[in-house]
């Protein structure tokens, strides 16, 4: 959802934690300078092989766009840890929840880890603990989400504050 009414703007955006157990998500709102929570929470597969777990991610995140209409998906990137076949999975965890994005004609944008963690925390090598808590204050939430949503609540916070950078970068070269 994308509303433009006069100097205000108004930028819904789903953030992806990706998981072949669990998925994490989070919406948030991005007016002018403030940040709004919109949802969050886990798309939890069962243990029903690699395709059923697949096809429950990809149901999961068209439910949640479908429900909260984001304009664009932020998803992190996979990096290659030290078990391959971990490394495997989590891309195909992924591709199922970029596919449930693309499929809803949604802009995908992504970022590693250590962009999100230092966008959100300002340290990229932030523990989970510390990103759940500047989640909570970031949001204004009264407690803090669970892992996987912060994690996808950080990602679409992270998009947020870049797009706040990009459309101040662009402001400062047209003036």
């Amino acid at each position: 959802m994308f509303v433009q009414s006069g100097p205000s703007k108004l930028l819904r955006i789903l953030g992806i934690d990706p998981g072949l157990r669990v998925t994490g998500f989070g919406v948030i709102e991005v007016s002018n300078q403030s940040l709004t929570y919109v949802t969050s929470g886990c798309v939890k597969t069962s243990g029903d092989g690699l395709p059923g777990r697949l096809k429950e991610i990809l149901s999961g995140i068209i439910e949640i766009i479908e429900s909260h209409d984001p304009i664009i998906a932020v998803v992190e990137k996979v990096f290659v840890n030290v078990n391959p076949q971990s490394t495997l999975l989590l891309g195909q965890a992924r591709g199922a929840a970029i596919s449930a994005a693309v499929l809803k004609d949604l802009s995908v944008a992504e970022f590693t880890a250590l962009q999100v963690k230092q966008s959100v925390v300002g340290n990229g090598h932030a523990d989970k603990f510390q990103v759940q808590e500047m989640v909570k204050r970031l949001l204004n939430l009264p407690s803090a989400p669970a892992t996987d949503a912060a994690d996808a609540l950080a990602c679409a916070i992270c998009y947020a504050h870049s797009e706040r950078v990009t459309s101040r970068i662009q402001q400062l070269k047209s003036s």
